[in-house]
This record gives structure tokens, sequence and C-alpha cells, in this order.
């Protein structure tokens, strides 16, 4: 039996508590998962280091998945434009069963392989691509074919996996494997399964984007004041690194067409430095 469908001994009489140690039960079975996602680093820092190598050749990061796991990519994928000012046809997102699947049950799509096949050929995968396969159990049809399909049309993979020895970790250039173990309701991989998927998806979007140049330090130099929020946001970041105050970063940032980094570059022109 797979481990993330196996029963938690801790969490066998959570019907009968009361809310508070059902919460409790949950928050404690819930530490335990940024503990297995440390243990599976190394591959995590792998996988950052190829899908850059990727970014930097022209080619795309690809999600796929199914479910809460299709969802954890779309949402992933729909952060970083905003964050990093990239297009969105860099990170895509498949998800089995389309937009309806975002706010609708479609679990029996996860098993149309035929539909996984369509959906990534659809995108024109070439060998500059990384396609990411998200899957709890790792034996998601739709995942699988379409990974296949990626392979075949000479793409590297990755899979996201919180079992071992699953089909989807033998077709995965790297295969990243937290053992999260049983959930607290049996089977119900929303819960630790998916925030080890969601952490990892933060590592590979963010280390990839650290590592292509999107940021600088450790600020969204790519952002774009597209609100009153942002436009702060990035006030605050041309002030932080310039020492300039507020008036003369606005106007700056207004001149360079809302690029940070040009605007940025005009304030420190007369010091014989850039960020570009």
């Amino acid at each position: 039996m797979l481990k993330t469908e196996m029963r938690n001994p801790k969490s066998i009489y959570i019907d009968k508590m009361d809310t508070i140690d059902i919460l409790k039960t949950i928050n404690t079975e819930d530490r335990s998962v940024p503990l297995a996602v440390f243990d599976v680093i190394e591959d995590i820092a792998k996988a950052v280091d190829m899908i850059a190598e990727a970014l930097d050749n022209g080619g795309r990061l690809i999600y796929v998945g199914a479910g809460t796991s299709g969802r954890l990519g779309v949402l992933d994928a729909a952060e970083c434009p905003p964050t990093f000012g990239i297009d969105k046809k860099i990170v895509i997102p498949v998800i089995a069963g389309g937009s309806a699947a975002l706010t609708s049950a479609s679990e029996d799509k996860e098993d149309n392989a035929e539909q996984g096949r369509a959906d990534i050929e659809a995108l024109g995968i070439t060998n500059r691509d990384i396609v990411v396969g998200i899957s709890a159990s790792g034996g998601a049809a739709y995942v699988i074919a379409a990974m296949k399909s990626a392979r075949a049309a000479g793409a590297h993979t990755v899979g996201i996996i919180c079992n071992k020895g699953s089909e989807m970790e033998k077709i995965s250039d790297i295969a990243i494997t937290p053992d999260t173990g049983p959930e607290v309701i049996t089977g119900s991989t929303r819960l630790k399964a998916g925030t080890a998927q969601k952490l990892i998806l933060n590592m590979l979007s963010t280390g990839a984007m650290i590592k292509t140049g999107k940021v600088y330090e450790n600020y969204m130099i790519n952002l774009k004041p597209v609100n009153k929020k942002l436009l702060d946001r990035c006030i605050r970041i041309i002030t932080d690194i310039t020492g300039t105050d507020r008036i003369r970063a606005e106007a700056e940032l207004r001149l360079a067409n809302g690029s940070i980094r040009e605007a940025i570059d005009s304030i420190k022109a007369g010091e014989g430095e850039c960020v570009s």
C-alpha cells in the first residue's frame, strides 16, 4: 500500500476529539512536512539547476498535474509573471480537466492517459523544455502519459511524488520524493502531501528565477507597478537600493515606464554602477 494511503495511528480517533485537539493533531503532523522536504533538498537543487539552464536557453517550465497537484501547479505558474516579470508563456501549467478543474473536483480526469498526451503535445514540447509532473501517488495516468510524451520529444522531466518506487519516479530524470507519510484523514493528500508539493514548487520556481537573474539581492527587481500596493513596493525597492528619496524614486520609475532596473540605473548612472 502507498504510504500516503495508509492509516495514521495518531489520528484514528480524530472524530471523537474536541476542536482544539483536532487542530493540534493536524498541526503536529504538518510540522513534519518541512523536514521531509529538507531530506530531498539535494534532488530539488538538481532540478533547480536543470530548470535554470533550460530557461537560459529559451526553454519553458511546464507543470503537469491532476486534482490538488494540478491546482498547485497552476497556482505557482500564475504567480511567476507578476513576481518575476516574465512572460506568461515561460512557466505553463497543465491540469487534467482544464480550467474547469480549478474550481470543481475532476478526479476522474487523472485516469485519462490519452488526454495527458494530447494536452502536452498541444504545447509543442521541444528538447529545451522541462516538464515537471506532480502526483502524490506517482500513479496518475494523465501525468505519466504527459511525461512520457514530453520525454519522447526530448524534454527533461522532473517528478514530485510523495511515494517511493512509483512508475512516475522511473520516468523522471530527477525524482523528488519527500516521505510525508500517512495523512491525518486517510488518503486525503491535499493535506501533508499537498503542502510538501507547494513547498517544493516554491523552491523550483524561485530558485530558478534567482539563478536566471530575475532577483537582485533579495528584491523582486522585475516587479511591475500594476496597482497601488505594487507601486509602493517598487518605490521602496528603488529607495532601498539607491538611497534616494521617494519623490525621485517615483519620478525615475515613471520615466522608465515602470522598470525598476532602468530607474535604478538612471539614479546610479553617475556612480558607475547598475543592476542590469
